[in-house]
């Protein structure tokens, strides 16, 4: 038996192999892991709980046993006996490694809390909301027309405001009678009725006049970011806005890993179903205590993800979804109780309305783009891409729609990168280097200034310079190449082939180095081989995706582009171009539409003929399988050179011409071979 074992937090993804009985916490900070604790690790401030994950991994070739960890003791039980704390969490200073062993870092355990990029876009929506307040005055009881209470409730809101068929749940009938005894026959009530429902049903209700808040949450579920929106059900006003990172992470960070660890251990799919059900929760819980507003009163969620989130959100097993023909369990829109999905945090008779998806790897997320982009209503010819772990990418005019998705995986949002991490204070993420000096500047999340501006230093000495984020990885290899540090193929140049020493040699291959903190133990921030070609697999992935779709269309060129996701929302189109992610578009008709899938959850959330529009749009959107065209292949392959190997860019070589260099040479001779 080993003396060591392999010890993998997520998200960051940092590894190492420690001696048995190393408590979490020593191991999280020996391998720089992002893991809080104010109390010194005596276990009183609780800062440190981390979530172990057991059973198969097969991303990271281990099996994790149920004796990973040292046992549950009597300080931990004291803290959650007193304190309390979520089932399946551990102290990670209590906690000591027996074995191999995977373990989340949740949000609220990092120093560095992440930033979701998933701001609210400000969108004029027309109200009309399925939950409102209605005012109503009551007939008192008439020993000489004997009614129940509820009949003459009825009767009030059929007269008095036209509304026809209502129902109450036991828990409504039960506080009836004292609060139309209190509110001396006057009262509110919380009306809400669904696109599909035949009868309204009462919500809630107070004695007399109430015009306290009436809330709704419209929740983007995406593989890795889980972002809410609290909206009044007024007047459609974002009260706040506010994201966490979606724990199933620890499973898988791409959608097909997370369907292989359902495959592999039973109960996987409930795991992940009852981990993000519980991160949901707690947003709530947050977002609810930021905006001051009582999360009873939070009466709608209107849910948007693609297909396997969607059936993890559910509960259903997503193992159709791994294989071909990617079944949905169901593709219809969806309207049930929160507390049928164990939403605890909202009011107890709050109602859901998931939108629909549109085909099995397309899902209610893209559908809620086309309802806020809606290419079915353009004149020219658009294309969408909903930047993201699993990209979803929309082409169309109102002539035609058409729709696939793209395996991208998770570089763009700074995984598998050598110096990569999450969009937190600290990372860089934005990018400059100059072409005749190779010199490189840089910015950070948490400041304003350019790396080589009085007083950056001053500016980031609190989050220090921490590594690079997916925006600032996209940046910093486009600036590579239109400064001849990269060639068309991806290769990195020598020292001497680029002329400048940050340009080193690792392996048989070169990185550039963009930033070195050793002198101050900070960390080296390298942009590697490995890195160039994480980001190729992932830009090609998406232009394949896109290009397959404008041969299904016949076209060799699109009017205009949008950018969709929090990660669009950041990155700049001309790096975006140079990298080759999207096809030659004139820069000015390239833009970002932000959390497009946010904003058509808010659409939804307070509009009803909104959720009958999408419902009736996705039929007319024809879905293609990239996983099964063959040109998705021959597209991938060209889309590897930066920017294209075959594809012409004429837009693009107007405003940034790239150098012609190759660094493929057998031999050393000059710095730079022109291609012939």
């Amino acid at each position: 038996m080993s003396d060591d074992a392999l010890v993998i937090f997520t998200p960051s993804g940092k590894r190492g192999r420690f001696p048995l009985g190393t408590p979490v916490l020593q191991a999280a900070r020996s391998l720089g892991v992002d893991l809080d604790s104010v109390c010194g690790g005596r276990g009183i401030c609780s800062k440190c709980q981390i979530t172990p994950g057991y059973g198969e991994f097969p991303k990271f070739g281990i099996h994790v046993d149920d004796e990973a960890l040292s046992e549950w003791n009597s300080v931990e039980e004291r803290y959650k006996s007193k304190r309390g704390m979520i089932d399946g969490r551990r102290l990670g200073c209590q906690a000591k490694v027996m074995g191999n062993v995977v373990i989340d870092v949740p949000p609220e355990s990092q120093v560095h809390k992440q930033v979701i990029r998933k701001s609210a876009t400000a969108r004029e929506i027309t109200m009309d909301p399925a939950t409102r307040l209605l005012f109503i005055e009551v007939a008192e009881p008439d020993m000489h027309e004997p009614t129940g209470d509820f009949e003459r409730v009825q009767r009030a809101l059929a007269e008095q405001w036209q509304v026809d068929a209502v129902v109450a749940d036991l828990a409504v009938l039960r506080r009836l009678q004292p609060v139309l005894r209190k509110g001396e026959w006057k009262i509110t009530v919380a009306l809400h009725r669904g696109n599909h429902d035949t009868a309204h049903r009462i919500l809630d209700l107070w004695p007399g006049y109430h015009d306290g808040g009436l809330y709704g949450l419209a929740i983007d579920l995406g593989s890795t970011t889980i972002a809410a929106h609290l909206c009044d059900l007024r007047d459609g006003h974002v009260l706040a806005s506010s994201g966490v990172m979606n724990p199933q992470i620890r499973f898988g960070e791409d959608l097909m890993s997370r369907v292989s660890y359902a495959m592999m251990n039973p109960g996987g799919d409930q795991e992940m179903t009852a981990a993000v059900r519980t991160s949901i929760n707690g947003l709530v819980q947050a977002i609810a205590t930021e905006a001051g507003v009582d999360p009873a009163s939070i009466y709608e969620v209107v849910f948007v993800c693609n297909p396997v989130m969607h059936h993890l959100l559910l509960g259903i097993d997503p193992v159709e979804l791994g294989q071909a023909p990617f079944a949905l369990a169901t593709s219809g829109s969806l309207a049930l109780p929160a507390r049928e999905m164990e939403l605890t945090a909202v009011n107890s008779a709050a109602q859901v309305y998931v939108l629909p998806c549109i085909a099995g790897h397309v899902g209610a997320d893209a559908a809620a783009v086309a309802l806020a982009e809606a290419p079915d209503k353009s004149e020219d010819m658009v294309l969408i891409v909903d930047v993201g772990t699993n990209a979803e990418i929309l082409l169309g005019n109102k002539e035609r729609v058409l729709a696939c998705s793209s395996p991208t995986g998770p570089a763009f949002e700074g995984a598998q990168i050598s110096s990569g991490q999450r969009a937190a204070p600290g990372a860089i993420e934005r990018v400059e280097i100059n072409v005749a000096t190779k010199e490189p500047r840089f910015r950070v999340i948490g400041s304003d200034l350019w790396s080589d501006d009085p007083g950056f230093a001053e500016a980031t000495a609190n989050s220090g310079i921490t590594g690079i984020c997916g925006s600032g990885i996209i940046e910093a290899v486009a600036e590579m190449r239109l400064a001849g540090i990269l060639d068309g193929s991806g290769l990195i140049g020598s020292a001497e082939q680029v002329g400048t020493e940050r340009c080193r040699p690792e392996g048989r291959t070169n990185s550039y180095l963009m930033f070195d903190g050793s002198a101050t133990g900070g960390p080296v921030i390298t942009v590697t081989q490995g890195d160039i070609r994480a980001i190729q697999l992932a830009k090609s992935a998406l232009y394949a995706g896109a290009r397959l779709l404008m041969d299904e269309m016949n076209i060799d060129h699109v009017d205009r582009v949008v950018l969709a996701g929090a990660f669009g929302a950041h990155i700049s189109p001309k790096h975006a171009m140079i990298l080759g992610m999207i096809p030659d578009a004139p820069l000015d008709k390239v833009a970002s539409a932000g959390n497009a899938a946010g904003t058509g959850a808010r659409i939804a959330l307070c509009n009803r003929a909104a959720r009958d529009a999408i419902e009736a749009t996705v039929h007319e959107i024809h879905k293609v399988e990239t996983a099964i065209e063959p040109r998705f292949q021959e597209h991938f392959v060209n889309a590897s050179a930066i920017p294209n190997a075959v594809d012409p860019f004429p837009h693009l070589a107007a405003i940034a011409p790239l150098p012609d260099v190759s660094y493929n040479t057998a031999g050393s001779e000059g710095r730079r071979r022109r291609r012939g």
